[in-house]
């Protein structure tokens, strides 16, 4: 891969996973994604992974701002 994803590192904290990118926090796993997550780590890149979620989430962030005039 040409340019890897770096500098996530993520933490187990009650049931959730927290994933965070150069010690701010990209994004939290709860319930069935939290249980997915961790036997993914396992098996994949970690890093790879963990950026893909991160992504996800901000994306996720800006549709429902676009969808909401009052998170503009």
């Amino acid at each position: 891969m040409k340019n890897r994803p770096s500098g996530y590192d993520w933490t187990v904290r009650g049931k959730e996973v927290v994933i965070s990118h150069h010690g701010a926090i990209a994004t939290v796993l709860r319930g069935e994604k939290a249980r997915q997550f961790a036997k993914a780590v396992e098996r994949s890149d970690p890093q790879l992974l963990m950026a893909r979620l991160a992504v996800n989430d901000k994306r996720g962030d800006a549709r429902i701002a676009k969808e909401n005039p009052n998170k503009r």
